[in-house]
Parts: structure tokens; C-alpha cells; sequence
């Protein structure tokens, strides 16, 4: 797949905006891969934690908002605790949550959730689905 980018891209206003929301420099994540390697719920996620982290360094607003791994994240900390930079991705992911309801774009809530993810998945996935779907 080839993605082709504009320096007005690269150069928006999706990192500062996320700089304003929670104090992250998503530019400090060098794309390691352990917060996508310790979050317990990566599976279900259609990106990885790095991804999205990737997808905002890069301007793709669009991408990162439609992503249903935004509303996943339970806000463990997992991703913070493990990463080299710390980065905080909870951070990120909450300001992601305010940034995609702001602009409407849509979102699951957790009665969409199948029944057995639901039984399979971390109590705090669950608890956190829910708290998202207020967000």
C-alpha cells in the first residue's frame, strides 16, 4: 500500500492539537513496538497502540479518529509503563476520544460489543468501553 503525503500533512495541526489536549510529544515515540506488546487488548484493536501513535506523527487525522482502537483502550497504563520515551498513550487515546466526538465521527459503544469478546476480554476493557462511551 503506498500512502502519499503533503508536507502540510506531515506539518498539521493534529500533533499540536494532541499537544494542547494532554501535553504529549507524539513525535518523541520512535515506533519500538512495546506498548503494543503489553496491552492486553491488543487483539481486538483494528491498530496497534504504535500505529496510531505512527497515524498522528503523520497527520492522518482521518484514519486515526475512524480507528476503533481509540474507544478500546482501557487507559492501563501498560503502554506508558513500557515505553522508553514515556509516552502516554492513555493521554493520547483520551484526547483522540474528546478530539473524534467533537468532530463526529462515529463510534461503537459497548452494546456492540459480541458476547463472547465480552467473556474473553479483561473486566477493565469492558469497565473501560463503557466509561469511553461517555467520553
Amino acid at each position: 500500500m503506498r500512502v502519499d503525503l503533503s508536507s502540510d500533512e506531515i506539518n498539521g495541526n493534529l500533533v499540536a492539537e494532541i499537544m494542547e489536549l494532554c501535553g504529549q510529544d507524539v513525535l518523541k515515540c520512535y515506533q519500538c513496538g512495546r506498548c503494543s506488546a503489553g496491552c492486553p487488548i491488543v487483539e481486538e484493536m483494528d491498530l496497534l497502540p504504535n500505529q496510531v501513535s505512527r497515524l498522528i506523527q503523520m497527520g492522518l487525522e482521518e484514519e486515526v479518529l475512524n480507528s476503533k482502537t481509540v474507544w478500546l483502550c482501557v487507559s492501563c497504563f501498560m503502554c506508558q509503563s513500557r515505553c522508553p520515551k514515556g509516552v502516554d498513550l492513555p493521554a493520547l487515546m483520551e484526547s483522540l476520544r474528546f478530539l473524534a466526538t467533537k468532530r463526529g465521527y462515529d463510534h461503537f459503544g459497548p452494546s456492540e460489543i459480541n458476547r463472547e469478546t465480552i467473556m474473553k476480554a479483561p473486566q477493565q476493557a469492558i469497565v473501560g468501553a463503557y466509561r469511553n462511551q461517555s467520553s
